[in-house]
């Protein structure tokens, strides 16, 4: 049982120094998705053309934009712990703000919502086969990296990439992934002595499949390591799911998760899950995460979590969102105040491709790639144009604004 979460810190001595051809996404909506009781915007929420394989994610401002090669004729909003709303979409339509409701459903008698965590776990896993493909696929796919010192962003990368995914039937060590397009903004202070550089990129989310790759959690010894427990009944799409919770059952060389899992209830497929590392051991979590700092600088993590949605289309679950947050803090042996860093990643699945053709050796990013140093191999002018993406919120907006005057 292991985890793929690296991190490089490098200390800067001196100053920082196409897509394919295809259909073009012409009509587009955008809009903003609040709880109709609240008023407040809902982050993460899934907008998607049903039957259409083009989706995206509201931001943190609960702002989305959706783009598709025909007219959008009717959108999804889906979210957990939310009703699915569809909303049709009237010709001409640009923008469609939703209110979705946190009402919850009642629970059909007929539904047992009791019984051996284990079991409906063993249940879940042996079910991968019916639930998941078992034919390689080309994903689509927009991806960001972002790192904040402090409140302030220092850096912002994104990508459009492609995953190609073998069957949930193979190991993970047979996906790849490859960019098509990127950029990379950069904000370097005098003040600032690191960089804080992530290896992998859009790999993360293929080695961090908890379905596909039981290293990560769901491995033959899982009930060793791991406390089952049922959580109350959540809804994902109207529909019930067994909620699973796990926590670290002894004290370990290594650090464990603390995780919730939940489970369609019908299907029996696994629909999202949400892992918290155990900081308890900052020794065993800095092994995980850190692979490089500079000598005399001192490391404390303080939070790393992952979030995995798998989404159901075409008879088949498939991983839709994947976001991943660290949080640091660094100081140098003759200071006493530390220094807050948060790094995010997120990956949004976008569209399915029917030209599905293995990523060569070549075209592959690796594991040990780092985005910052590839994205000037693939930058594009018009890297907005034409791609669903996850709308920047107000916030990074802003920061890229900032980045960008320090380009020029």
């Amino acid at each position: 049982m292991r985890t793929f979460t690296k991190l490089i810190m490098l200390l800067i001595m001196t100053a920082l120094p196409v897509m394919a051809a295809g259909q073009e996404l012409v009509h587009s909506v955008r809009g903003k998705v609040t709880d109709s009781a609240t008023g407040r915007p809902v982050e993460s929420v899934a907008v998607s053309i049903p039957g259409r394989h083009y989706a995206t994610v509201t931001n943190a401002d609960g702002e989305y934009v959706i783009k598709s090669d025909s007219p959008i004729k009717e959108l999804q909003f889906s979210f957990l712990g939310y009703k699915m709303e569809r909303r049709r979409v009237q010709p001409g339509e640009e923008t469609l703000n939703v209110r979705i409701s946190s009402q919850a459903l009642p629970l059909h008698e007929s539904i047992a919502v009791t019984g051996n965590p284990w079991h409906i776990l063993k249940e879940a896993l042996y079910n991968v086969k019916d639930n998941y493909p078992q034919e390689p696929e080309l994903l689509e796919c927009f991806y960001r990296e972002t790192v904040r010192k402090r409140s302030r962003y220092t850096y912002v990368s994104e990508a459009v990439a492609r995953l190609y995914k073998t069957g949930y039937n193979r190991s993970v060590y047979a996906d790849r992934a490859a960019l098509e397009k990127s950029r990379v903004l950069l904000s370097q202070r005098r003040s600032d002595t690191l960089s804080i550089k992530m290896m992998g990129g859009p790999t993360e989310p293929l080695f961090l499949d908890v379905v596909k790759n039981p290293e990560v959690l769901l491995d033959e010894n899982i009930d060793r390591y791991y406390v089952a427990s049922l959580g109350s009944t959540a809804y994902i799409d109207d529909r019930p799911q067994f909620v699973v919770e796990l926590r670290p059952a002894e004290k370990t060389d290594f650090a464990l998760y603390y995780g919730t899992l939940y489970i369609d209830m019908q299907t029996m497929a696994f629909t999202r899950a949400e892992l918290s590392l155990d900081m308890s051991d900052k020794a065993a979590a800095t092994r995980i995460i850190l692979v490089k700092k500079p000598l005399g600088l001192r490391f404390t993590p303080k939070k790393v979590a992952l979030t995995i949605n798998y989404s159901s289309s075409g008879g088949w679950y498939r991983m839709s969102y994947f976001r991943s947050e660290i949080q640091f803090n660094c100081d140098w042996k003759k200071r006493l105040i530390a220094t807050s860093y948060s790094v995010v990643n997120e990956l949004v699945i976008t569209d399915l491709r029917a030209d599905v053709q293995p990523i060569s050796r070549a075209d592959m990013f690796k594991s040990s790639d780092i985005l910052s140093e590839k994205s000037a191999e693939f930058s594009d002018p018009d890297f907005w144009k034409d791609y669903n993406i996850i709308e920047p919120s107000e916030s990074l907006e802003h920061a890229i604004g900032k980045l960008k005057k320090t380009l020029k």
